[in-house]
């Protein structure tokens, strides 16, 4: 017997990585383009993986060599089965490992030392189970990945795509068209993945590329966004994420995918519970794993989806519709009440339908005769049951209008052979080609594809067709802010000085291993990155605390000290308006009572008597220490509502002055500092100042810090300061670099 070999001369994928192209991307173009596959673990076993997934190559016509590998056999499946990697006719190039978990590392060095230039490892239990055997021998695997340097997906995957190669390395039965569509997939979960490319053929939507990853000891799907972003056959990047290991390359993946411009549709798994544990201020708090996930990657053109449902609307609408060049809207509806079902929709998003030209409403008006009503949307009803050609008269009409970005029309795809709704589809349809704008078509509710609608789908390319009006209203919005991002995401460096850093390095020392810094060694820090401060001093007796009020000025503030009190007010250590020597004479003994009252007798440092600031608004200004997604910085509303109101923001550190006032101009804080109802305008420059300052504090920290509450930041007209500010250290990391 022969091994299977297409007797054609292998097709390969037009396009190869440049010379100057990463490593990652060549070695996955290597993967998802081999000369030849080999199957180590080839068992003709009913239903097992390896004979699923030789059955899916040889049903699919893979072109290149297929190679089946078993030193207990001579033949399988009706071809030579092979002992051992020398004994095959020609070099290993990517390895199907369909082993017991015990043999895949040596056969993962084995296939590298034979000449292979990647590997699927189907088979699971390694990191995935919590015993000590599973466990180590994932340790070994990436170590035997590390040292081979072999592209590897998996272990605990269910296979690849690459529909330019016919090949489907997947244990999937269902049907698969290969086209080299525009979408490519990857994600760790098999089940998730293959369900995503298999909705996306339902409607019609081509995917050249499906890679499912598995545990990733080896590849992680941010390589994979690199590749894809590099690939010019794709337009646009789903990816399912459990989590991301490491957000520098998931950042340079985003931001590469970006400058290509192409949009990465993700569905990500929920909140970091540990990230929310470890932080104990209430920037912490606030700032969740998700939020943090949007803060950062947003920026950097992710758009982030809810749900399945969601994902392939957003993809449809993304894969057939261009960048629209503004916001403004026009639809057609035959139905006054979908008309009004539109209008609902879109304005609950924030989406606006615009003014028609003169010269276009002029045009409506004219053809739709005395007494008709002219609007956007435009309810042709009517006047269409009279005169069957307004309609698609009206949709002309639209599209050639210079006002409008996006047209939307009311309607969904027929299900069965239609001549006039077909006609009409295709006229469109050319429009849309020559239009250099998005023409959307929108069912306002979802509607099943037969065969015949997903054959009609495919023959009009330049037309988008979504389902379910809330998701598609979804999708046209990410549409529209995916079209105003900047196409290159500048990287920011810290711009503090190297005196601040000093300053950093001692109090971090000094900390010796506590869990936080107190209000004075918190806010000496502060100021050390420029981050204004009220003035104050501390007190160690009634007596000094009247002489530093007097040298400050009344009205003044008394707060405790204490590296072991966070919440000051929870606790009454803070006294207000202290306007004479006797009030502040009388607060100070009396939060001094209050403390040794405490259980735990937490330590007392003093009582710090501060300039009470005379505020038109309270901020807060804050930093957290996410998880997943490494340092990021929050600017809202604070004071003591701060999470009643949730008016916040967030954005990744560290930030320039540029992104630190459009973190400020995306909350409501924001709006009002500019002058809310005829009010003066705040002092901005101070809380910009405050932002770009705590960035940098956690951009230099490099992990030592978990957060930094500074809640208030008092502002109004004239300047702003920091009353109150926590900074709360990560212990392991602030103790390794301090020494202990």
């Amino acid at each position: 017997m022969e091994a299977f070999a297409s007797t054609a001369s292998h097709v390969s994928h037009e396009w190869a990585p440049p010379a100057d192209a990463s490593d990652i991307v060549k070695s996955i173009h290597a993967m998802l383009h081999p000369r030849n596959i080999v199957l180590v673990g080839a068992t003709d076993k009913p239903g097992n993986y390896a004979e699923r997934i030789w059955n899916n190559l040889v049903k699919y016509g893979y072109a290149g060599g297929l190679y089946p590998i078993n030193a207990k056999r001579e033949a399988i499946w009706g071809v030579t089965c092979y002992k051992d990697f020398a004994s095959l006719p020609e070099k290993p190039d990517h390895v199907l490992v369909l082993v017991p978990a015990r043999f895949a590392v040596q056969v993962i060095r084995d296939a590298a030392a034979a000449g292979a230039r990647s590997a699927t490892i189907v088979t699971s239990g390694f990191s995935e189970l919590q015993d000590e055997e599973s466990q180590r021998l994932a340790v070994e695997l990436k170590q035997a990945i590390k040292e081979t340097g072999l592209a590897v997906t998996g272990p605990n995957c269910l296979g690849n795509l690459s529909a330019g190669e016919n090949l489907f390395t997947n244990i999937d039965d269902r049907i698969v068209t290969m086209e080299q569509g525009a979408v490519a997939i990857a994600g760790q979960s098999g089940a998730i993945v293959m369900a995503i490319r298999q909705a996306l053929e339902d409607r019609g939507v081509g995917v050249g590329y499906m890679v499912t990853t598995g545990n990733e000891s080896g590849l992680e799907t941010p390589d994979l966004m690199s590749y894809f972003a590099a690939d010019p056959s794709i337009r646009v990047i789903v990816v399912y994420l459990e989590g991301v290991r490491n957000t520098k390359v998931f950042r340079d993946a985003c931001k590469a995918a970006r400058a290509a411009g192409k949009p990465v549709i993700a569905l990500k798994l929920g909140a970091s519970e540990g990230g929310r544990a470890a932080a104990m201020a209430h920037t912490g708090a606030l700032a969740g794993s998700i939020e943090t996930f949007d803060a950062i990657s947003t920026r950097e053109g992710v758009i982030r989806v809810r749900g399945l449902d969601e994902l392939i609307e957003t993809t449809e609408c993304f894969v057939h519709a261009d960048s629209p060049k503004g916001n403004r809207l026009a639809a057609v509806s035959l139905s006054g009440g979908k008309r009004g079902l539109l209008i609902d929709a879109f304005y609950s998003a924030g989406l606006n339908f615009a003014p028609l030209s003169p010269n276009a409403s002029e045009q409506l008006a004219k053809m739709l005769g005395p007494g008709s009503i002219v609007g956007n949307p435009l309810d042709a009803g009517f006047a269409a049951v009279v005169d069957p050609s307004v309609y698609m008269k009206s949709i002309k009409i639209m599209i050639d209008d210079p006002d409008t970005d996006i047209v939307i029309i009311d309607a969904e795809l027929p299900k069965a052979p239609h001549e006039l709704r077909e006609r009409n589809l295709r006229i469109v349809n050319e429009m849309a080609g020559q239009a250099n704008k998005p023409v959307i078509y929108i069912s306002a509710m979802s509607i099943g594809f037969t065969e015949f609608t997903k054959g009609l789908r495919k023959s009009l390319p330049y037309i988008a067709v979504m389902q379910g009006l809330d998701r598609a209203v979804g999708a046209i919005k990410s549409l529209i802010e995916y079209a105003g991002l900047r196409k290159e995401v500048p990287d920011i460096a810290s711009s503090s000085k190297a005196s601040a850093r000093a300053v950093l390095e001692k109090t971090l020392k000094a900390a010796n291993g506590a869990a936080a810094l107190d209000e004075v060694a918190s806010k000496k820090l502060l100021k050390a990155y420029d981050i204004p401060i009220s003035k104050e001093e501390v007190a160690q007796t009634a007596a000094e605390a009247v002489k530093i009020a007097k040298k400050i000025g009344f009205p003044v503030v008394a707060k405790v000290v204490s590296p072991d009190i966070l919440h000051k007010s929870d606790i009454g250590g803070v006294v207000l308006n202290l306007a004479n020597a006797a009030e502040v004479k009388k607060a100070f003994n009396d939060i001094t009572a209050r403390v040794k009252k405490l259980k735990g007798k937490p330590k007392l440092e003093g009582i710090l008597i501060a300039q009470q600031v005379k505020a038109d608004l309270e901020l807060v200004v804050g930093a957290s220490l996410d998880a997943e997604m490494g340092p990021v910085v929050l600017f809202g509303t604070g004071g003591v509502d701060i999470e009643l109101m949730k008016d916040v923001a967030l954005a990744g550190a560290p930030l320039d002055a540029a992104e630190a006032k459009e973190l400020i101009a995306r909350t409501k804080a924001g709006v009002k500092m500019k002058g809310y109802r005829g009010k003066p305008a705040l002092h901005e420059p101070s809380a910009v100042k405050a932002l770009v300052g705590l960035s940098n504090l956690m951009a230099d920290a490099n992990g030592r810090i978990a957060s930094i509450d500074v809640n208030p930041f008092l502002i109004n007209s004239k300047l702003g300061v920091a009353v109150d500010g926590l900074i709360v250290l990560n212990n392991a990391a602030a103790n390794k670099a301090a020494g202990h």
